[in-house]
């Protein structure tokens, strides 16, 4: 999964981003690049529990 998050601009952001995500599935591979602000999620979680997730954490996603 790929998401644009226009919130996310550093690596305070990316970090919080991270944990949001693993909040739902601990083991999920996230890769965030804040400069282009994309993340990668690789996740047994759903689309929707990530997107949820990022929504609670303060950075609504767009899919990218």
């Amino acid at each position: 999964m790929q998401f644009h998050l226009d919130d996310m601009t550093c690596g305070g952001c990316a970090r919080s981003v991270t944990k949001a995500i693993q909040t739902v599935d601990p083991s999920a591979k996230v890769l965030a690049d804040p400069p282009a602000r994309q993340v990668q999620v690789q996740s047994s979680a759903s689309e929707a529990q990530i997107i949820a997730a990022l929504r609670d954490a303060g950075f609504p996603p767009r899919a990218s």
